[in-house]
């Protein structure tokens, strides 16, 4: 191991290594935290969920000195401590890795690792030492990656692996994850969990920040359950249910299982033939690709992160030129030139909720109000005249939309980057469902949100299917998939690798289609 391991040692095993006592913090009018108090003993893996906005990330930010708490008081193995940043924090052996990872793209892994803590002025000697602490800690917790390789060249579980090598290169002996499943695929999170149980087994505390009860449930020992700013209950993980601990989190009974009628597919809307795309590098990411989806049903498209389904969407949504045929009501579509893009996709009826809300979804810093109507802005409903916009009826409608889709804080006027994932994930499906488009294309519908919104979003994504428009869904979490989708679409290497009805399937015959084999009934 590199130094000390600040998570070994402690005299009193009984005693909490993090205690937090009456934390609070406010912004502006918005009461992100209300008198909190929690211990996390040692060795332990301790989760914390809570609802989008529930202020979970608040408080670990707290911890982590991103922000100084209003009121309270911290303690550390026992000792009452002052962090006022990150470097307070280091300092007491806490390390974070956040949703979005902290990294710079075209630094290698080994100098994102060293950044802010070199030693001396020459880095050769930095970089030497790093090399070999980095291939002990590979070694020890299953953390594989090339130190060598640049970071833009590395996928999302990989990223992951270094802003955990850099916590572990600090010394941390405890770890906070916050949303650490939001982008990895099914095989990543498994592996990461599995990282976990290897560094709980050394004695490091880890503090999961996750809103998937199936994860709380298998990866923790303790849980903790926030609402609305304040502490609700903390129990210990054996002693509980995913039902339970629902119930907590948002106050009500929650349906974990989705209730949905048999769908009733009537004319097909989308026909897809031969779609092909290679991108600026010369690689094929779509071959062939044909598929169909009839009004009134949801065509769920599977398939493990980079496959095709990213590239496929960006096509039918108008992002991305292709060659093929398309065809939309039985007319054929533009998959070149000014009458392929999104505004001409819009124009035939089709809408789409893209898989990064935040770079394709939502301008960030622009008023919630404003991106209620981006895409559509040129409605004739909008325009008060020739020259102007009618912005106090975009307002009454977007504070209408945010009522209907329970968007938290429910105020038109804040900037978009205010709001939670999940209050951001809403606005843009009120957005697109609203527009009751014949066709929704929607990616990741419930990436990074609460189990409280995920049974909101589902159900609205289902009526919209019930008034009889025809849904195609990618997502990578299968559970999803298997839920919501009348019809399933396995994607693989960018081809089409096999369909079912999904009540004639299951995760281990898709899991196989995933992973490039055909079966028999495919």
């Amino acid at each position: 191991m590199a130094g000390p391991d600040r998570g070994k040692g402690r005299s009193d095993a009984a005693a909490p290594v993090i205690e937090l006592r009456g934390i609070s913090k406010a912004f502006g009018p918005v009461q992100a935290n209300r008198d909190i108090s929690l211990r996390v003993m040692p060795g332990t893996i301790h989760g914390i969920i809570g609802e989008n906005g529930a202020g979970k990330s608040t408080l670990m930010s707290i911890l982590y000195g991103f922000y100084k708490a209003d009121a309270g008081e911290i303690f550390i193995s026992g000792q009452r401590t002052e962090i006022h940043d990150s470097h307070d924090a280091i300092r007491a052996g806490i390390g974070m890795v956040f949703q979005h990872f902290k990294l710079v793209e075209n630094f290698t892994v080994l100098e994102n690792v060293i950044l802010g803590v070199e030693e001396g002025r020459l880095l050769k000697p930095s970089l030497a030492k790093a090399r070999g602490i980095l291939r002990k800690l590979a070694e020890e917790y299953e953390l594989n990656v090339d130190p060598d390789a640049r970071i833009e060249d590395l996928g999302v579980g990989m990223k992951q692996r270094v802003e955990i090598l850099k916590a572990l290169y600090r010394q941390a002996g405890i770890l906070i994850l916050d949303e650490p499943t939001g982008v990895l695929t099914p095989a990543e999170a498994d592996h990461l969990f599995r990282i976990l149980e290897n560094l709980k087994s050394e004695g490091k505390t880890i503090l999961l920040i996750t809103h998937k009860l199936r994860e709380i449930m298998a990866a923790t020992d303790t849980v903790s359950v926030m609402r609305r700013g304040e502490m609700t209950a903390t129990v210990r993980t054996a002693d509980t249910t995913p039902e339970a601990l629902a119930e907590m989190m948002v106050g009500r009974k929650v349906l974990l299982r989705l209730d949905k009628s048999p769908a009733k597919p009537g004319r097909t809307v989308l026909e897809a033939d031969n779609i092909c795309l290679t991108d600026a590098d010369g690689v094929e990411r779509l071959k062939n690709v044909s598929l169909t989806v009839r009004a009134g049903e949801i065509l769920g498209i599977a398939g493990v992160a980079g496959n095709g389904q990213s590239h496929l969407l960006e096509v039918l949504g108008g992002m991305r030129a292709a060659t093929g045929r398309l065809r939309m009501n039985g007319q054929d579509i533009a998959l070149t030139g000014r009458a392929a893009d999104g505004q001409a996709r819009r124009a035939a009826g089709i809408a789409h909720v893209p898989e990064d809300r935040q770079r394709e979804g939502l301008i960030m810093e622009f008023h919630a109000w404003e991106n209620t109507i981006f895409g559509y802005h040129h409605d004739p409903a909008w325009q008060a005249n020739a020259l102007l916009m009618d912005n106090a009826a975009i307002r009454a409608e977007a504070a209408a939309k945010m009522a209907r889709f329970d968007v938290r804080p429910p105020n038109p006027d804040l900037a978009a980057r205010s709001f939670s994932g999940g209050n951001q994930q809403k606005i843009v499906l009120a957005r697109e469902i609203e527009r009751t488009p014949d066709l929704l294309l929607v990616g990741q519908p419930t990436r990074g949100v609460d189990i409280g919104a995920i049974e909101f979003i589902h159900q609205r994504i289902l009526d919209l299917r019930d008034a009889g428009a025809a849904v195609i869904l990618v997502s990578v979490e299968l559970e999803e998939i298997l839920s919501l989708s009348d019809r399933i679409a396995v994607m693989f290497d960018g081809r089409i690798m096999g369909e079912r009805p999904a009540d004639q399937t299951d995760e281990k015959e898709l899991g196989l289609m995933m992973a490039g084999m055909r079966t028999e009934a495919a």
